[in-house]
């Protein structure tokens, strides 16, 4: 029998670690080439790992919720014959510490194997000696600067700070001083593992770095849905048109008079990119949590197959079949509960985008019209902006342009 550590390898998008969310195959169990045996997870989509050949699963190189850094030993196989030269190559060949100022690979020095016997607890973090180099993965020196943590102050267990090291860090720093009972005796504790932890941490840095502003308008939709009525006359229910296409065609329409807001800002350049084409995220909820698909070249779509591919992605989103590349590239967010839209939000910002969409419920109330009361349907809708980039004014231009275009179907030139 031959000995083969399968490292982590590169999967894309220029990442440093990757979360282990799941484990499919136990230790001492037989598994054949090709089967999927752990999944891990990077900032945007969750990865499948499977076996590179027969043999039986021996060794695990982290708990499910662990990060590892790419290269390091994610699982160790017992397979028949002998391992082809370079599959086992020592964990020296891929360590190397990452200088910040540098820019260079990301240090990614394997962690000790588990036994296969139970678990001995993690040894306790300890303050690092002075003068001791402070060793750390790109993607967490980022997260600590973010964050306006000294790694030199973050007590680890390992050989190099890590993501775990970075919460336990902040949890104990936002810990109460004083001493008793504490109020919240009794809960459960529940780690954020996967997409959940993902999304907190880009929630926190983006509510941390863009200066937010909200804009609420209300919207007279009473035509438009008068117009969506005729186009679904005769149509199956599931070739249905639902109001978010109709609100994506509307923002393309208007980007093109405003075009601001189609952008990113790098904050650490100092450089905004101003996009022609509208790439649309589209904030999809999931039983994991929120992900935001793309729907790309939105602005030289129809409003069918808008729809359509709209309902494409959520499906797969939700289903977990969506790819990596289609959760990637967005220029402009749109996130909307439906029914349940509320009257108003305060969505973030889909960094590093500099503005995102929130339509609302539509529903019936009077107005005032020529001096009598008249039941319409109303919608209301937020927008959020990047206060560094897009201001007020421009802000209200651009829904505003979305407010003609919906209130007045006509002008959408969609018959």
């Amino acid at each position: 029998m031959a000995r083969l550590e399968f490292k982590l390898p590169d999967i894309g998008e220029g990442i440093a670690e990757a979360e282990v969310v799941e484990w499919h195959a136990a230790v001492g169990e037989a598994v054949a080439e090709g089967q999927v045996v752990a999944s891990v997870m990077t900032d945007k989509a969750t990865v499948e790992i499977e076996a590179p050949a027969d043999g039986r699963l021996v060794e695990r190189g982290a708990q499910a919720g662990a990060m590892l850094p790419i290269g390091a030993v994610l699982f160790v196989m017992e397979t028949a014959g002998e391992v082809a030269p370079g599959e086992d190559a020592p964990a020296e060949d891929v360590a190397a510490p990452a200088d910040p100022a540098a820019g260079s690979g990301p240090a990614v020095a394997a962690p000790e194997m588990p036994s296969t016997a139970a678990p001995e607890p993690a040894a306790p973090a300890k303050p690092r000696a002075a003068g001791h180099p402070v060793l750390a993965a790109p993607a967490v020196r980022r997260r600590a600067a973010d964050l306006g943590i000294d790694l030199a102050a973050v007590p680890t267990s390992a050989d190099r700070v890590r993501h775990e090291d970075l919460d336990r860090y902040l949890l104990a720093q936002r810990a109460p001083r004083t001493g008793g009972a504490s109020g919240a005796a009794g809960g459960t504790a529940i780690p954020l593992t996967g997409l959940r932890r993902q999304i907190a941490r880009r929630m926190e840095e983006a509510a941390r770095h863009i200066p937010h502003f909200t804009y609420v308008e209300e919207l007279d939709v009473t035509e438009l849905e008068l117009l969506r009525e005729t186009l679904n006359a005769g149509r199956g229910r599931d070739e249905q048109l639902h109001p978010l296409p109709l609100l994506v065609f509307a923002m393309c329409r208007a980007l093109e008079d405003v075009p601001q807001l189609n952008a990113h800002f790098d904050d650490r350049r100092d450089v905004v990119t101003q996009f022609g084409a509208v790439h649309a995220g589209i904030a999809t909820q999931t039983d994991k949590g929120l992900m935001v698909p793309v729907l790309r070249d939105a602005d030289r779509l129809d409003i069918w197959q808008i729809g359509r591919a709209i309902a494409d992605l959520a499906a797969r989103a939700r289903s977990g079949t969506i790819t990596r590349d289609e959760l990637t590239g967005s220029t402009i967010t749109v996130t909307s509960l439906g029914k349940l839209g509320g009257i108003a939000a305060t969505p973030i910002v889909n960094r590093p985008e500099v503005a995102i969409l929130a339509p609302h419920r539509i529903i019936e109330r009077c107005r005032w019209i020529d001096g009598a009361a008249e039941p319409r349907k109303m919608m209301n809708l937020s927008i959020s902006c990047d206060h560094r980039i897009i201001d007020g004014q421009v802000a209200a231009q651009f829904v505003a342009a979305i407010r003609q275009l919906l209130e007045t179907p006509a002008m959408l030139g969609l018959t």
